[in-house]
């Protein structure tokens, strides 16, 4: 799997990380708390 782009949200609590491929699909999808 080639990504073209990964993208991060840094809110309060939470990390959203996606990822996406030159097709603007997304590929991957991962929500991490700060604690881990």
């Amino acid at each position: 799997m080639k990504l073209k782009r990964i993208g991060v949200d840094l809110v309060k609590q939470v990390f959203q990380v996606h990822g996406v491929d030159s097709h603007e699909q997304v590929k991957c999808r991962k929500q991490l708390k700060r604690h881990q």
